[in-house]
């Protein structure tokens, strides 16, 4: 768009640059820049404008952005011109990621590269690496409480490495995915000790005050994010003696985005990972970013304007990387993460399903897709050029956000209801198999979330124990059935490490002191390399899952319908176990799937009236795509087995 005053600015910014930069011929950098510049000087100046020194600011945004253009691989510029001509190249129903721990998985990144053949085993094409920059060894917050934004761990080897791997898994056809952490730093981190020896252009990289006067009226709104660990939202730091915002935890400090200099510092960072291979990148904490007295500091709206900063400088220098917004947050606030007043997304391209990840537990100890089905038909509208990351585990603990009218809608209490969960969860529950830990507790509000493995809060590690076969078998068909949901639910389906060969909990995490106190560690164990041999021995627990999972994974990626483009339907049925919605090809109506999910122990009846009407076994039956079987109608009812769940097509 044309617009004098930015345009004008812009103008006289192209002059001032470095002449290193300015003399070089970048034809692609600068027609981005001037289809992007409008909105970025736009945004810029909602949030900096009254600064008196807002033009010189700009102009280091530009040469930041244009540093990293001139340091761009050419391999990448190509990809980035691929990507912009095949624009929704990423909502294919082909990507299926994981999510792990380098060293949890194979020790470094040099290992990791070898174990890459398992990863294309089972299907996966999106590598979600873990945080592996460096951290305090003693205080990291597993790899989330950064020193240095630039260096990897040494443990898991060097940023060459990083460029190795990614290189490597773009021979193969697999993508990159790493993590920036945008909302803090280490309190080890350079700019925190500069900061603490006294150089104020650093402490105003930070929240810093002199005394408890202003925390106070922030902590009056603000909650707790681990209340037990980490009570209250500042913390003293002697060295310095001021008080620093920590959110998290007490030695990560909270950036200030009030300062100009710390989004082009952070833009910078990730500028550096997206010319070292990554193709998406995870942005941390995005709802805490913006944080003002009087309200919650978490979903502001001068947060959203800092994520279309990003990606609209991201899009001039990198556009063919994506934006995975981590926003674990209410319903209502998820899809904004996408973008607010744009058609296609203008934050981040994808974004954590939370709320189908939830509503999936509740089916499970439940054991009916009551709240399920009232979820799902709220869940919030995504955008064009947008897409869900569905998951049922991943490395963090299980929250219960719920929209609180859809519990009471389906006939339960609120507090209750999440009381039960925990307690289902966590084995207290009467009947109940799963082995998880509570997480998170906070005596003020109630709020409790759930730490443990898929496998554990399935029951599968109590059915070994007690060699019951039965429950064995229910315990496989459940991991089965809930990553048959993601699969085709309409997204980009993420797995978890361990997952497809049913890990169990670890208590391994007891014996470290810096991590005893996190029960999310009970899910964050080493990957068992003896176990996920067994995944080729017939009749295995191993085999069992794996194969199955494998196979869903294969047939996903050859249906079109899969393909994420709002071309799901949620189908209401009168039976309140069952979970039943439509895939339909965006360029074929005819090619279509109809997945049909029973959370129930039995065997549930589903009449096919309805489906009729809407063109479904208009033959008589249908076959499952899964299996291979025809599914018939018997006195106008299909039967659905226990723990099941069919992709259906004619």
């Amino acid at each position: 768009m044309y617009e004098q005053v930015s345009h004008s600015l812009l103008n006289e910014i192209l002059v001032e640059l470095k002449p290193e930069i300015r003399n070089l011929r970048l034809r692609h950098f600068f027609t981005r820049l001037g289809a992007n510049f409008y909105a970025i000087h736009s945004l810029f100046r909602l949030l900096y404008g009254e600064r008196a020194d807002f033009k010189e600011q700009m102009i280091a945004l530009v040469e930041t952005l244009a540093q990293r253009y001139i340091e761009r691989a050419p391999h990448l510029r190509k990809s980035d011109l691929a990507r912009e001509k095949d624009y929704n190249w990423f909502l294919g129903q082909q990507w299926v990621g994981m999510a792990l721990y380098c060293d949890r998985f194979a020790d470094d990144l040099a290992g990791l590269a070898k174990k890459l053949p398992y990863l294309q085993e089972l299907g996966i094409n999106i590598l979600h690496v873990m945080p592996i920059l460096d951290c305090p060894p003693e205080h990291s917050d597993g790899g989330y409480a950064v020193r240095d934004f630039c260096k990897v761990d040494a443990r898991c080897g060097t940023v060459e490495d990083v460029e190795a791997l990614a290189a490597n898994l773009k021979r193969r056809d697999m993508l990159l995915v790493l993590d920036v952490v945008v909302n803090h730093t280490s309190d080890e981190h350079e700019w925190a000790q500069k900061a603490r020896q006294g150089d104020k252009k650093y402490r105003d990289y930070y929240y810093v005050f002199d005394d408890r006067e202003l925390p106070d009226l922030y902590e009056e709104t603000m909650p707790e994010v681990f209340p037990l660990t980490s009570p209250g939202n500042f913390t003293w730091d002697a060295a310095m003696g001021k008080w620093v915002m920590t959110v998290f935890n007490s030695y990560q400090w909270d950036l200030n985005y009030r300062n100009p200099a710390v989004l082009i510092e952070m833009i910078d960072i990730i500028l550096f990972w997206a010319n070292k291979g990554a193709d998406v990148l995870r942005l941390d904490a995005v709802a805490f970013l913006w944080k003002k007295i009087g309200s919650a500091c978490q979903n502001e709206r001068e947060a959203h304007l800092l994520l279309q900063l990003m990606k609209d400088c991201c899009q001039v220098t990198a556009p063919g990387v994506l934006f995975i917004a981590e926003a674990i947050v209410a319903p209502a606030e998820i899809a904004k993460y996408f973008g607010e007043d744009a058609i296609n997304a203008k934050e981040c391209e994808i974004a954590y399903n939370a709320s189908l990840m939830a509503l999936l537990w509740d089916a499970v100890a439940t054991k009916n897709a009551n709240l399920l089905n009232r979820g799902v038909k709220n869940l919030p509208y995504k955008l064009e050029r947008a897409t869900w990351l569905n998951y049922v585990r991943c490395h963090d603990d299980i929250g219960l956000g719920f929209d609180d009218n859809d519990v009471r809608l389906a006939g339960y209490d609120p507090v209750l209801h999440r009381r039960f969960l925990v307690e289902y969860f966590t084995g207290k529950f009467p009947g109940s198999a799963a082995r998880g830990l509570p997480f998170g507790a906070n005596s003020k509000t109630g709020d409790v979330r759930i730490s443990g493995s898929l496998a554990s809060l399935v029951g599968l590690e109590a059915a070994l124990e007690n060699g019951d076969e039965a429950a064995i078998a229910a315990a496989i068909n459940t991991i089965v059935l809930l990553h048959g949901v993601i699969l085709s639910f309409g997204g980009i389906p993420l797995l978890y490490y361990g997952d497809a060969i049913g890990m169990l909990n670890s208590l391994e995490y007891l014996a470290d002191p810096s991590k005893r106190d996190d029960s999310r560690w009970l899910h964050r164990s080493r990957f068992d390399w003896d176990k996920a041999g067994k995944r080729h021995q017939t009749g295995t627990v191993e085999y069992r899952i794996f194969s199955k999972l494998k196979k869903m994974i294969a047939l996903r990626k050859e249906l079109s319908a899969f393909a994420d483009f709002d071309n799901r339907q949620l189908l209401p049925v009168d039976n309140a176990n069952l979970l039943v919605f439509s895939r339909t090809d965006a360029h074929n109506d005819r090619n279509r799937v109809l997945v049909v999910c029973n959370f129930n122990g039995e065997a549930q009846s589903l009449p096919v009236a309805t489906l009729r009407a809407l063109g479904f076994f208009q033959q008589g039956a249908m076959k499952d795509l899964c299996t291979g079987a025809r599914v018939a109608v018997e006195n106008d009812v299909i039967v659905i087995p226990p723990l099941f769940g069919y992709w259906l097509a004619d």
